[in-house]
């Protein structure tokens, strides 16, 4: 700890911390564009300009360490005026297209113009003609509001994928797709959510849905775990809040027939893995077994490690699986023709989009998911048709499919999978309710953690595993060492999707993380094998493997190259 000042304010500050996370943690504004926590300092906006005394010229904060000492100065007429040209060359490699934007209503871009008073469109835009790629149908990437920043580049190589590459054009660059037939995209989104220019979006089936309701067609919304702990950001309301019952009494007033929770389809999800562990466990074969609810994940395996795909647990994702129960098990029960019910997901993942549309996951020759929409997507849909979430009175789950455990809630972090799988398999090994439902050994947001669960004589050596890079490191340098491994391609799981609200850093999906252990916490169902709702569907539909096999499992297969 050295001590420093920041305009006047002494201050006590971390060494290992940079000038600008020294003053945001004391709340004095350094403004800044490409600054993220996730990705190491680049000074590639340089709009965080200070002045050091002592020292000659203007430093950038992002990447300035602090010494013993040291005075700093982060307003002056010069600073100031550094910062208005440097962000008005940013303007002019800048096409806005505001109203469709992520960073609508939170852009710093627009903030920092009004504040400075410089006008957006000065200088000519370089980039007007430059060309909008599409990922998989599911990201585009329009090249044309791309600020340079290069933040995708890096968020994409720190996952492993490395996928978007840095092209040299005389003094000017540009982010392209790679072309090398060896990578590809996986859809995680984290260029999404780092892209502070909004160059990068999903792809929103908004309108298309609106006009399936419109049409008066069955619309039916299921909505994932870790969307309850996020939404409330759009409606400035705080990080972690929980809307459950806001969300549903929102959908239902865009016209939706019924609404239910995805965490009853991750406790049939967890049911039927617990399973396929315990077997693999007692034949020894197919070990690891590798999680499969992350299509990003998955679309890694069968791209980059296809020989790791046996390893991976045939049972569909929780969305996939709710999405088959509803077209089958509930328009049985309600006599309603599978073919008119539309089945819309609310997922804080782009990838979901992408799995959605997969051939292999199809019953009875309809897709399970009909349209996925991020978080974003179903907040700009309430927005659009004055639904504030902040203020709208809650309504609970339809019946039917209403009830969902807490073990379901928590697959939206990183290690609820491996937990809830955990409660399971003890509660089926032992044949009772077990003592110990938290196994907070998983919980954390470290990019690697294990631990290691003893049932009776069975012992299970666990990996928990976030972000597609530590996924690489286990399955390279320790596949023989766990019998399960979770993965989640995205820091912290679903909480850090990439469809979720944006800011997002590691603080901030911590408070989503740590609401929906609340919501585990204060259930009175935590293990998804005493679900009613789950025991109900198993005596009245699930009744032999045939079906079993039919809803819930699914193949995998080696990719080629997509994009």
């Amino acid at each position: 700890m050295i001590n420093i000042e920041i305009n006047g304010k002494k201050i006590i500050a971390d060494g290992k911390k940079n000038i600008l996370e020294i003053a945001i943690e004391n709340d004095i504004d350094i403004p800044s564009l490409c600054y993220h926590p996730d990705i190491y300092p680049k000074e590639a906006c340089r709009l965080c300009m200070i002045e050091i005394e002592g020292k000659n010229g203007l430093f950038a904060s992002c990447s300035t360490y602090p010494e013993e000492g040291m005075i700093i100065r982060t307003n002056s007429e010069e600073i100031l005026k550094t910062r208005k040209t440097n962000l008005k060359l940013m303007f002019s490699q800048h096409i806005e297209k505001c109203n469709t934007c992520l960073w609508n209503n939170k852009c710093k871009m627009m903030r920092y113009a009004k504040e400075w008073g410089i006008r957006i469109n000065e200088w000519e835009d370089r980039k007007k003609n430059y060309p909008k790629y599409d990922f998989g149908g599911v990201i585009t990437y329009d090249s044309s509001k791309c600020i340079n920043c290069s933040n995708c580049v890096d968020i994409c190589k720190n996952q492993g994928i490395s996928f978007l590459e840095i092209e040299n054009q005389g003094s000017f660059h540009s982010i392209i797709p790679s072309k090398n037939k060896n990578k590809d995209c996986v859809y995680c989104g984290q260029c999404v959510v780092h892209c502070p220019s909004g160059t990068f979006s999903s792809v929103d089936p908004s309108l298309k849905i609106e006009e399936e309701i419109k049409n008066n067609k069955y619309v039916v919304f299921q909505f994932a775990p870790s969307i309850r702990t996020s939404i409330g950001e759009e409606f400035n309301m705080e990080y972690g809040s929980v809307v459950t019952e806001k969300i549903i009494a929102g959908i239902k007033k865009l016209g939706a027939k019924k609404v239910f929770d995805v965490s009853l389809g991750a406790d049939l999800v967890t049911i039927e893995e617990a399973n396929e562990l315990i077997g693999r466990l007692q034949t020894k074969k197919r070990l690891p077994m590798l999680t499969s609810c992350c299509p990003a994940w998955v679309k890694f395996v069968e791209f980059y490690k296809p020989e790791f795909i046996p390893n991976l647990t045939e049972v569909k994702s929780p969305q996939i699986l709710l999405g088959g129960i509803i077209k089958t098990y509930f328009a049985e029960k309600e006599n309603i023709d599978p073919k008119n019910i539309i089945v819309v997901s609310v997922m804080p993942c782009t990838s979901k989009k992408y799995e959605a549309n997969r051939e292999e996951l199809k019953i009875n020759g309809l897709k399970c998911v009909d349209y996925v929409l991020t978080t974003h997507e179903l907040a700009r849909m309430f927005i659009k048709n004055n639904i504030d979430i902040s203020k709208i009175e809650g309504e609970n789950k339809d019946e039917l499919l209403g009830i969902a455990s807490g073990a379901g809630v928590i697959f939206g972090s990183s290690g609820g999978v491996a937990e809830s799988a955990t409660r399971t398999a003890c509660y089926k090994l032992l044949n009772k309710k077990i003592d110990k439902i938290d196994f907070k050994e998983f919980r954390g947001h470290e990019g690697i953690k294990e631990a290691s669960v003893k049932i009776n004589d069975i012992e299970i050596k666990i990996a928990v595993v976030n972000g597609l890079i530590n996924a690489k490191k286990i399955l390279e340098d320790y596949p023989k060492k766990f019998d399960y491994v979770e993965v989640m391609s995205c820091p912290g799981g679903c909480v850090g999707g990439g469809g979720q609200p944006v800011p997002v850093n590691k603080n901030i999906r911590k408070k989503r993380a740590d609401s929906l252990y609340q919501i585990d916490q204060n259930e009175n169902i935590r293990i998804a094998d005493e679900n009613p709702t789950v025991q109900s569907i198993y005596k009245e539909f699930l009744k032999d493997k045939r079906v079993i096999n039919k809803i819930a499992y699914t193949k995998f297969f080696k990719k080629q190259k997509e994009n």
